[in-house]
């Protein structure tokens, strides 16, 4: 049954909107794991509730619908963890909506997509929304694999119910007790109960959730599940709350259980829980589901523009769903543990309510400057945040402009900000007509055609360079290209100067930043500055990274460059 009104039978309405503003509750947990004070970003702040997604889906019109009444209801900040278009802007019923809300001063912060690492898997890419990636916390609930040759395996798992006995017991690989091709991971219907009943499994990871794959080996008579990652997974590790003993592992660890289990002639193992574990290092990293940029829509615009925690996240559950999800799951829990983009978008909403209610007369896009230009992209010792998926460095493909700083965001001192005649000049640059544009704004507007209009103008925290490469229109090799932003600041701190300095990793890229100083003598005083980039030509796909930063010795403005030659 589907409640015909905003009620939430799914939970995952009830999960991001506690994120983004639920009271301090202590005594929260799910089944004892994350127990402590649970609270939201905005805990004083209100919260409107709109419900789109339905059984049959969410549509397109009851998500504009819902956000022309919350624009309607005078909210501050709206806060959309849904996936959006990878569309023209002209198509993209969420970026209509986000520009309308924008026009009205409401912030719009949006998932960036659960569709990573793969590069270019972004949705929610309108440069007036604010699009969120996931990372990490530095708190992880262990469990624990045994086996016969006595070596001990680290992964992670919410189960709950009764363990696993201490002494070992038999272990399957799914592919060889299974009556179908893709038997290596637990679909239903495809384990072989004679071959599987008392025993652990080895499931692979993909093609239907990881808690079903647990329920199917439950069903099939399996004593508990080890959730094996494959390539397409890596190391990243995502906490369940599974219906029979599991540890989910990385793919270097479900190598060396599956090469033990293959080579033994009597695989045996056991699993075990390990509770709530702290203080988690490196932390954040990038989770892998985490959807990448370049920007694909408008490749001037670096996307995401920031990360936030969105892994293994404690927040408020409806009473009408169990934490899994599934239909056979009967338990009722008041809070749950999951993960996704979903996750992340709240933070960041209700981060921009607390900036909104100290600085009400900012405008979305300087709030969004704001929590831009004061995140963080390296560690305490100065190395770049890692992304779970390589385990190498990630880069603002992946982060945007890093992962937010809540206090800094505060007092950012310089704010990039950008009004609706902005973000007209920047659909002029993309060619739109005077009806695509109407479509957008609802406003009439014609283009002046005397006017040089570029994308890479728009008044952006960040910046996106597309550049060619020799076999492009300008031919030959060793040919040199040159792009010219502009950008202004506007100084929302005490009179100061700001001087710039520029990190890359590129020698393929000289920057040149006029002036190289700029003066504010009062608050909103304005000034603008251009970056000049010239780049030889580098192979197509090659990317590059790069930073800038104005300070005045107490703010650091920051701003991330990437270069991508196509």
């Amino acid at each position: 049954m589907e409640s015909k009104s905003p009620r939430d039978d799914d939970g995952h309405g009830t999960h991001t909107a506690t994120t983004a503003a639920g009271s301090a509750v202590s005594g929260a947990s799910l089944f004892g794991y994350a127990s402590g004070i649970a609270r939201g970003m905005a805990t004083e702040a209100r919260v409107a509730a709109y419900k789109v997604c339905w059984l049959g889906g969410c549509f397109s019109s009851d998500i504009l619908a819902a956000m022309e009444k919350a624009v309607a209801d005078g909210v501050n900040v709206m806060s959309m963890s849904i996936g959006g278009g990878l569309s023209d802007y002209t198509r993209d019923t969420v970026a209509i909506g986000a520009f309308r809300a924008a026009a009205q001063g409401i912030l719009v912060s949006c998932s960036a997509g659960n569709g990573g690492p793969s590069p270019g898997s972004l949705s929610n890419v309108a440069p007036w929304i604010t699009t969120v990636g996931a990372g990490t916390l530095d708190r992880d609930f262990p469990a624990f694999v045994s086996v016969g040759d006595g070596k001990k395996y680290s992964g992670i798992s919410l189960y709950s119910g009764k363990p696993l006995s201490d002494s070992l017991v038999p272990l399957v690989y799914a592919g060889n007790v299974s009556n179908s091709t893709s038997g290596s991971l637990c679909m239903i219907g495809t384990l072989i109960p004679a071959q599987v009943a008392g025993k652990i499994v080895i499931c692979d990871r993909g093609g239907n959730s990881r808690v079903q794959k647990g329920l199917v080996v439950k069903d099939s008579g399996g004593l508990g599940m080890i959730l094996a990652n494959t390539e397409l997974y890596g190391e990243e590790l995502v906490a369940d709350a599974h219906l029979l003993p599991t540890a989910a592992v990385g793919l270097r660890t479900a190598n060396a259980i599956k090469n033990y289990a293959f080579l033994d002639p009597k695989p045996m193992g056991t699993i075990a829980s390990g509770g709530t574990k702290l203080g988690v290092e490196p932390s954040p990293v990038v989770a892998a589901f985490s959807s990448r940029g370049p920007n694909l829509v408008t490749p001037e615009v670096l996307k995401p523009d920031l990360i936030a925690p969105g892994v293994n996240i404690l927040a408020g559950w409806t009473g009408g769903a169990g934490p899994t999800g599934l239909t056979n799951d009967k338990r009722h829990v008041e809070f749950n543990i999951i993960s996704g983009t979903s996750m992340s978008c709240p933070h960041v909403s209700g981060l921009a309510a607390l900036i909104k209610a100290a600085h009400q007369d900012w405008s979305p896009a300087a709030i969004k400057s704001a929590l831009m230009t004061t995140a963080y992209a390296t560690y305490k010792n100065g190395e770049d945040l890692l992304d779970v998926a390589t385990g190498q460095p990630s880069t603002p493909f992946d982060y945007g402009a890093g992962h937010v700083n809540p206090v800094a965001a505060l007092d950012p001192g310089l704010v990039y900000d950008a009004t609706v005649d902005d973000y007209i000049s920047f659909f002029c640059a993309l060619n739109y007509s005077a009806s695509d544009i109407k479509q957008i704004t609802t406003k009439d507007f014609i283009c002046d055609s005397s006017k040089k209009y570029s994308p890479g103008d728009l008044n952006y925290p960040s910046f996106s360079v597309p550049l060619q490469t020799a076999s492009g229109k300008e031919g030959g090799a060793g040919v040199k290209s040159t792009v010219k932003y502009t950008r202004t600041l506007t100084n929302v701190g005490d009179p100061a100067t700001y001087k710039v300095s520029m990190t890359s990793q590129t020698t393929s890229v000289k920057m040149l930043v006029e002036p190289e100083s700029l003066s504010f003598a009062k608050e909103y005083e304005k000034k603008s500055y251009t970056v000049t980039f010239t780049a030889t030509s580098m192979p197509s796909g090659t990317n590059s990274f790069a930073h800038l930063e104005w300070s005045d010795g107490k703010h650091v403005v920051r701003s991330p460059i990437a270069f991508s030659w196509t």
